[in-house]
């Protein structure tokens, strides 16, 4: 499963229900609670600036996203068990800054959410870290089913196009846009958002250390993802040794181009250097080796390696012929 999360600094705002927000978070229990019973806050989900991974949430997400965080619940640390959940958001709506422009020109707009929680013995000490302001950096995991250039509209998750992420092309800072969510998983208190406002990051599972092999296998397709720093090293590393075998082999193939082409020429004149080339450009290294072979045997029946010195001769004492010119 891809996962994004997208955090958010500085967005919880702790207040009290109003009477009119029982109905909405009675909605989801089973005993009916009281304003008295419950503690309310309001929180930023995600938004529609670039963040510091040059991503961003296009403002159809953020609406599309609005529907499918209602009923979702807050967790710590993304920890998925059951005895991590919080709180749970019962109402979402679409905020719009009359003021505040994005850097992509668009009016700045966020996700936001109003999230409950019973006041309970175990969630004091949390109620507490939220109206303190301590607990106020949130993240929320969704998946989407677009992520496309913003230069050119290329779907990454398809194919790659020659734009780089972070680079400036015409003006403009080319980045990737987020599009068509397709689910929320819910949303968390993190200790340490991975962007001062908003950002996203790829992952399998959160913390999870894998192999080369295994990120591979679990990427399917080689779709958006995040890797540990151990998992992030091994790749960048691999990544290198794989650069210098790509340029040898680069050279290696080169080569085998070449020769076959001499001897493909050699060995079946009726066809020129440009017919040899374009079939060249087909095969694969391996299948240029046995091409090669093949052509090398049949040119050295056509055109065999006959000696300039001669292996048999006798030497004459008398007139020294063999050294004259």
């Amino acid at each position: 499963m891809n996962i994004i999360y997208k955090n958010i600094s500085g967005c919880v705002n702790a207040d009290t229900a109003a009477e009119d927000e029982l109905e909405l978070i009675n909605r989801h229990t089973i005993k009916p609670l009281t304003a008295d019973e419950v503690f309310c806050f309001t929180l930023t989900l995600c938004d529609n600036e670039i963040d510091r991974d040059s991503e961003r949430f296009s403002i159809p997400s953020l609406i599309k996203l609005a529907s499918l965080f209602d009923g979702r619940t807050g967790i710590a640390d993304h920890n998925m068990k059951s005895d991590s959940q919080t709180a749970r958001i019962f109402k979402t709506w679409i905020e719009e800054s009359e003021s505040e422009i994005t850097s992509t020109g668009e009016k700045y707009t966020c996700l936001k959410a109003r999230a409950y929680m019973p006041r309970t013995p175990k969630n004091e000490d949390l109620i507490k870290q939220i109206e303190a302001g301590i607990k106020k950096e949130t993240s929320v995991s969704c998946s989407v089913a677009a992520v496309s250039c913003s230069v050119c509209g290329a779907d990454l998750r398809k194919k790659g196009c020659k734009h780089r992420k972070g680079e400036v092309y015409d003006g403009k800072v080319c980045h990737t846009v987020l599009e068509e969510p397709t689910d929320a998983y819910e949303w968390s208190f993190v200790a340490v958002p991975a962007q001062p406002r908003a950002g996203v990051t790829k992952s399998f599972e959160a913390g999870e250390e894998m192999s080369i092999a295994q990120i591979k296998e679990k990427s399917g397709g080689y779709d958006s993802v995040t890797l540990s720093i151990s998992a992030f090293g091994k790749l960048t590393d691999e990544i290198a040794r794989l650069e210098v075998l790509a340029k040898d082999a680069e050279l290696y193939r080169k080569g085998l181009e070449h020769q076959v082409i001499k001897l493909g020429t050699m060995a079946v004149p009726s066809l020129g250097t440009e017919e040899f080339a374009q079939i060249c450009s087909a095969l694969t290294s391996e299948q240029l080796s046995v091409l090669e072979k093949a052509f090398a045997e049949s040119a050295s029946k056509l055109f065999p390696v006959i000696p300039q010195l001669s292996g048999n001769w006798t030497k004459n004492e008398n007139n020294n012929n063999e050294f004259k010119i």
